[in-house]
């Protein structure tokens, strides 16, 4: 339970997101933009996302570990927001939700981000998580408290994502 809270901001970088972008709608969006976003979408799908966290001004011997499950990701019909459906477990609490979240984009590279973003009972979290070749790496921010976190993105078998459902 000690890292249970890290643990949630990871959760929470990669659910929510408080950042308005300039709005487009999708008849504006680039033949290339486009591609990107179904790849990205293609990509966070069905996936369970597996790695550790460190916290800064900690022994950074052995790193806590952290999974969770991304269900599903849809691109929304304005701005760089997307909606993701993601089992969440916290404490005694698992749920699946749909959250938007906002997505920039580092050119080709897809960056989820978080800024300062108070959830009720649990505190303000704040990261930026960059997803590359079924990799992700990043920083959090929860409170006084963050690090870094990364790991390896693995698609769900289709019998486990249907247990899921």
């Amino acid at each position: 339970m000690k890292y249970a809270v890290t643990i949630v901001s990871l959760l929470t970088t990669l659910l929510l997101s408080t950042t308005a972008f300039a709005q487009e709608t999708s008849k504006e969006v680039s033949a290339e933009k486009q591609k990107l976003y179904e790849l990205f979408e293609q990509k966070m799908s069905g996936v369970k996302l597996i790695g550790q966290f460190t916290i800064l001004g900690k022994e950074q011997n052995q790193l806590p570990k952290e999974e969770y499950t991304i269900r599903s990701v849809k691109k929304a019909p304005l701005g760089e927001q997307w909606l993701f459906e993601a089992n969440i477990k916290y404490g005694d609490k698992d749920v699946t939700v749909p959250l938007p979240i906002d997505v920039e984009w580092a050119g080709k590279t897809p960056v989820i981000t978080l800024t300062d973003f108070t959830i009720p009972g649990m505190g303000t979290f704040s990261s930026r998580v960059v997803i590359y070749k079924n990799k992700y790496a990043g920083t959090w921010t929860h409170g006084k408290v963050g690090g870094h976190l990364f790991g390896t993105i693995e698609k769900l078998d289709s019998s486990a994502a249907e247990e899921k459902n």
